[in-house]
């Protein structure tokens, strides 16, 4: 994922279009600017960390549609909705859809930089979910079957020998298996080893050992 995020900003109205521009280049921001819906789309799988800022209305393909196929093709890219005045309902139906925020022209500079700062930084934390996710993930992946039964006993609460009985097993060795999952969990702690476990999901129904 470039470090650098980009600004999407699609529009027909070439004086709306350039205007968006200027004000996110003067505040820093990489910005890239499109007529046509048609024409983002052909770059929409490329498309890494940044935001997308869509006029509602616009030939072919409206912010509407586009919004719509953004969120099939990439679900946690942010999109900001330009609507006109007196056009709530779109406005609501783009919502509805996913887009985190609209803005009705005409918009305030501030507003907008607002807007896109908050879109930036939600997608940052939802990158890092994603990351840290996957990284439990693989670290589950390398427990062998006995040692994700006693994780799912210790993260349901169960003390050592009540696993050990519930898996046919000694007290012991369960003690064993435990610090072999503190290690390839890399855990601190057994609270730090419970976060990790409702990160992946696996929190629910723990602790039914076979």
């Amino acid at each position: 994922m470039p470090t650098e995020p980009i600004i999407y900003v699609i529009d027909d109205d070439e004086a709306v279009r350039q205007s968006l521009e200027f004000l996110l280049k003067t505040a820093g921001y990489a910005v890239r600017g499109f007529e046509s819906a048609k024409d983002f789309l052909e770059v929409l799988p490329k498309v890494g960390f940044g935001c997308v800022i869509t006029d509602v209305r616009m030939p072919e393909i409206s912010g509407i549609e586009l919004l719509r196929m953004v969120k099939e093709a990439n679900p946690d890219l942010p999109v900001i909705v330009i609507t006109g005045h007196g056009e709530i309902a779109l406005a609501v139906q783009a919502m509805k859809i996913g887009a985190l925020d609209f803005l009705e022209k005409p918009f305030d500079d501030d507003h907008l930089l607002a807007a896109v700062h908050s879109a930036l930084s939600q997608e940052a934390d939802t990158a890092k979910r994603r990351a840290e996710l996957s990284e439990i993930q693989e670290k589950l992946a390398a427990l062998s079957n006995r040692e994700r039964q006693v994780l799912e006993g210790l993260v349901a609460g169960n003390a050592n020998k009540n696993i050990a009985f519930d898996l046919g097993i000694s007290p012991r060795t369960v003690e064993i298996y435990r610090a072999n999952v503190m290690t390839k969990m890399a855990a601190n702690s057994l609270s730090d080893l419970v976060r990790m476990a409702m990160t992946a999901g696996i929190l629910e129904g723990a602790g039914k050992t076979r």
